[in-house]
């Protein structure tokens, strides 16, 4: 599994945590406001065993959703390749559907559904389904004429063959922006948790916020971080993976 990225995450973390000390001892703020490094330490040594369970359980839904959301786009991106005018009417709607805040459409999940399991899922992969939506069905759409040719010439054309052959030759951009909708998914999870859940590390933040406990904030930034980071070098190494096994080589499939 490639680690570049969660390095990359402590550099920042710690960089940004500099930054609020240097803010901290410039406006000597008191350690009410911006707790010192002693009590981080102290608060990340108290509650990093129960955090680390709640950033875990995050990350289970918002992988859930996540995959939840990449079969839906895929589903409804073939519909909308097979039917020019159901994919005019999908984009339209997926369009109208992501210009509604989801602080304004997750009340209302959470009226309907409870604080439970199902709406964290939903409201997850609800923010990551549009952006994969939307490049799945550009790909699906972009004809690959050069080997599409040969079967259609031949008879052989299938839809199956033909989604096959459009997302091969386009699987760089797939993985990308699969892998690039993980961070949304888990955003989307602690956006749930955050305002009615009654679970996962969102819940935890939102118990620290209305404390004023930064110190406690600051341990759930960590540990989200760095949950994000191990799932985005997950999928950027299965995404290699993938490329290496699936790429079309020059000249058209083997």
């Amino acid at each position: 599994m490639r680690l570049e990225r969660l390095f990359q995450f402590l550099l920042v973390y710690l960089l940004g945590l500099s930054l609020l000390f240097a803010v901290k001892g410039v406006l000597h703020l008191s350690d009410y406001v911006i707790p010192g490094l002693p009590e981080l330490l102290v608060t990340g040594r108290t509650v990093f065993q129960r955090y680390l369970a709640d950033t875990g359980n995050t990350l289970a839904v918002a992988v859930v959703g996540h995959i939840l959301s990449m079969m839906l786009a895929t589903l409804v991106a073939i519909v909308g390749m097979l039917s020019g005018w159901i994919g005019r009417f999908i984009r339209t709607a997926a369009y109208s559907i992501q210009s509604y805040p989801i602080v304004a459409v997750a009340p209302i999940i959470f009226i309907l559904l409870g604080d439970g399991l199902i709406s964290r899922l939903m409201i997850a992969a609800m923010i990551c389904y549009f952006p994969m939506l939307l490049a799945f069905i550009g790909i699906l759409a972009e004809p690959v004429p050069d080997i599409e040719h040969f079967y259609l010439s031949t008879g052989r054309m299938r839809w199956q063959l033909q989604v096959k052959i459009r997302a091969f030759q386009n699987i760089h951009k797939l993985i990308t922006v699969i892998a690039g909708s993980a961070t949304l998914a888990m955003v989307g999870t602690i956006v749930a948790e955050f305002i009615g859940a009654s679970a996962g590390i969102g819940y935890r933040i939102r118990i620290a916020l209305y404390q004023s406990d930064l110190a406690r904030i600051l341990v759930a930034l960590l540990l989200i971080g760095l949950a994000t980071s191990l799932y985005l070098s997950f999928l950027e190494t299965a995404g290699a993976a993938v490329r290496k096994r699936w790429a079309i080589p020059e000249g058209g499939p083997p």
